[in-house]
């Protein structure tokens, strides 16, 4: 678009050429705009002095460059060149739409489809056949007497051509007399002949009557009572009230259009947005046309330079007031696949929270396999969200009462329809949440008390037992078997193996990673799981309703793969479920309603964007109805162990030696300082069944929850080379030992 100060610029310009010539006299010049014109395309910049030239610094790449003529060339040359992929390969990267939508390639998505629909007909069919004998009937009977008033005036009027009287009337009263004689004359002949039908048609009626009356059989008789009043009755029925009412009422919703999203765009804040608008520009760019999707408008959007889709969904409330739509409706979405300014806007028909309970896909499953994705719920588009356990961990974080426990439910169950699954639940809040699953747990408690945290506690202990047993078994496995040292079905099929899946679920988790006695171990025990045990099968589901730095270790929210946040109080606990700076991009769960959005949260590292998900909901009911199923299918396979046969919980107050009078006995008095290495192979002598393999990080590590820490301790080789290795002082040992039996006196 030419700017309106081209021209000035041109004559300055001029000007200028004219000012710095001073071997010229001053005199008047004839300009030839066109050759200005064309000099100006050439050389954006007039000629400058060569004199000065000659004292310039050299350009930058950024700047022009003269050209042979002394002429400054620009960087950018003016004519345009063909860049960019081939006709070939536009075509082979575009985008192919489907050819079937998604709910017909997805057989639940098709099948619950289906459901639907037959759900829609047969309630329409039960509201109208319910109301057929006790509404329209009646109804029809009333208005019938009114309806055959109304034939027989209509048969009249037609009769005598009643509907011509207006155009008679006003050739009439105009004194059209040429008009008037041709309509009066055509009256006449339509009168006449249907004088003729009438009589000849009423002469039939009569005898029809008569028929009915005296010669017809009952059943003829009645049949033909029943169509006259019916037929009455609907000629009488009122324009303004129909016989029947609608079974169905449909919510009317605006359609989206560009004008009403570039309004909206304009009215949340983004200055590069509002300008554009106010200069009667759109400000943004729509990349494809808008269209329905699922429950929805969709539009495909690219949004000004420099701003991205987190800006717009931090305005998010803002957009929704623009748009006139409830802030459950509105969904603003980044395109993975696209650059950072790629928006997609997804309006809904109704508000999300509004969709009613979701139904799990798996509610009637028999079985399922933890190797593939579990169903979680459905995102605000209508499609089925599901979540990978299998190398994972999950934290799920929340407010109490926003769906937390219903999502541990839902992945719970996943799990238990796999019978290889071996199962331990934890549920820390002792309201009895889980217990309908205790019939398929190898270990289960329910319960705040101390008892109860001290088995949740034992349980990550023994976790981390097993993660250092099948650290081993996996490196022992052939390659062949087991190529990418991890779990995979077939290795977990193998009963002989005893490497199977294990789920450990721990609800309300913060009353165990807070208790004063048991916390920091199960911290740290927590902690090592989550890093170490991903690939060897072992799985944590952590549930939190106070996610901050001491019921929630760092250590543990900083390395769980999968998180889910419900309605959460601020940016802080945002942060601690969904990851660091999830809030400054724009991942709020902080924008959840309390009790309104109860169920939706957001889903991140199961999707390559984080996604706003509502969960599927299992009532108690449900889940027993699941969890039984999941019982007879186990007890088929043998798959049955521990709590659920009945077994008693496996002692771990302790190992069955003393861990401590061990190191003391092969550690002499005379010995103040040992390496760990020279203990571990002494350990191993002494109870090779516990401790053989050991090395000296295996005592570190077992050394470390009594207090025993490992510094640099000198000694001699059996080379009889001096040189400084891990190790730990005796004094430090009878230290710990000490402590610990003026503990078990006091209890």
């Amino acid at each position: 678009m030419k700017h309106p100060d081209d021209d000035n610029e041109l004559f300055n310009r001029l000007e200028a050429d004219v000012a710095a010539d001073s071997d010229t006299p001053a005199r008047g010049h004839v300009v030839d705009l066109d050759k200005a014109r064309t000099a100006r395309g050439e050389s954006p910049d007039p000629s400058p002095d060569r004199s000065a030239n000659s004292e310039r610094p050299q350009s930058s790449d950024s700047e022009p460059t003269e050209s042979g003529n002394g002429r400054p060339t620009p960087v950018d040359s003016s004519v345009p060149t063909v860049s960019g992929p081939g006709l070939v390969d536009r075509i082979k990267n575009s985008k192919r739409l489907d050819v079937f939508p998604a709910w017909m390639k997805s057989r639940a998505e098709f099948t619950e489809a289906l459901g639907w629909l037959a759900g829609h007909v047969g309630h329409t069919a039960a509201y109208h056949a319910v109301r057929v004998p006790f509404v329209y009937v009646p109804k029809l009977v009333w208005r019938s007497p009114r309806g055959a008033l109304n034939i027989l005036c209509r048969i009249g009027r037609w009769a005598v051509d009643g509907e011509g009287e207006a155009l008679r009337q006003y050739t009439a009263t105009n004194e059209q007399v040429d008009e008037y004689l041709k309509l009066s004359r055509q009256r006449d002949r339509r009168v006449r002949l249907r004088a003729i039908l009438t009589i000849l048609g009423a002469v039939f009626a009569l005898g029809l009557g008569l028929f009915l009356v005296f010669g017809a059989q009952p059943l003829t008789q009645v049949l033909a009572v029943t169509v006259a009043v019916l037929g009455c009755g609907l000629a009488g029925a009122p324009a303004d009230a129909p016989l029947a009412t609608r079974a169905v009422i449909k919510t009317e919703v605006q359609k989206l259009t560009s004008d009403i999203v570039v309004k909206a765009m304009a009215s949340i804040g983004i200055g590069q947005i509002a300008s554009a608008v106010a200069k009667g520009q759109d400000g943004i760019r729509f990349v494809a046309p808008i269209t329905r999707e699922g429950p929805g408008w969709r539009a495909d959007i690219d949004l000004p330079l420099g701003v991205t889709v987190a800006d717009v969904a931090d305005r998010r409330a803002r957009l929704a007031s623009g748009l006139r739509r409830p802030l459950g409706c509105v969904w603003p979405d980044a395109d993975p696949n696209e650059h950072e300014g790629r928006l997609i806007l997804w309006v809904g028909d109704r508000d999300l929270s509004k969709t009613g309970i979701v139904k799990w896909q798996l509610a009637n499953a028999r079985r399922h396999d933890i190797f593939k994705r579990n169903p979680f719920g459905i995102d605000p588009r209508g499609r089925a969200q599901s979540v990978p356990m299998i190398q994972h961990n999950i934290l799920i974080g929340s407010l109490p009462g926003q769906g937390k426990t219903a999502s541990v439910r839902v992945l719970a169950c996943g799990a238990a329809l796999d019978p290889s699954v071996e199962l331990w639940l934890h549920e820390n809040k002792g309201t009895g949440d889980l217990d309908s699953l205790e019939c398929v747990s190898h270990r289960f408690v329910s319960g705040i008390d101390d008892d109860s945290i001290k088995y949740a506690a034992d349980s990550l202990k023994l976790l981390r037992e097993e993660v250092m047993r099948r650290a081993k078994a996996i490196k022992m496995l052939p390659r062949d078997l087991c190529p990418d040292k991890r779990i995979t079905r077939q290795i977990a099929d193998k009963r002989s193996l005893k490497l199977w899946p294990l789920v450990g679920v721990f609800d309300e988790c913060q009353n165990l990673f807070a208790h004063p006695k048991y916390g920091k171990q199960a911290g740290d025990d927590a902690e090592f799981i989550i890093k170490l045990g991903r690939a060897l099968g072992v799985i944590l589901v952590l549930a939190t309703q106070r996610p901050d730095k001491d019921s929630l270790p760092t250590g543990i929210s900083g390395n769980v793969s999968i998180r889910f946040a419900l309605k959460v109080a601020g940016q802080v606990e945002n942060d601690m479920i969904l990851g660091t700076s999830a809030y400054k991009n724009g991942v709020r769960a902080t924008s959840f309603r309390p009790e309104i959005d109860a169920g939706n949260g957001y889903l991140a590292g199961a999707t390559a964007l984080p996604v706003v998900v509502r969960t599927a909901y299992l009532d108690d009911n449900a889940t027993h109805a699941i969890a039984q199923r999941a019982h007879a299918l186990r007890k088929a396979e043998g798959t049955l162990s521990g709590h659920a046969l009945g077994e008693e919980a496996e002692n771990t107050s302790g190992p069955s030696y003393d861990l401590l009078a061990d190191v003391a006995a092969v550690v002499p008095p005379t010995e103040e300082r040992v390496w760990n290495e020279r203990i571990a192979a002494r350990l191993a002598e002494l109870r090779p069944e516990v401790y053989g393999g050991w090395k000296g990080e295996n005592v570190t590590s077992a050394l470390k929850p009594h207090g025993i820490t490992t510094r640099g301790v000198a000694g001699m080789t059996d080379d009889g080379e001096r040189t400084t290795r891990r190790g730990i002082v005796r004094d430090d040992l009878t230290k710990a030992i000490a402590e610990r039996d003026e503990n078990r006196g006091a209890a």
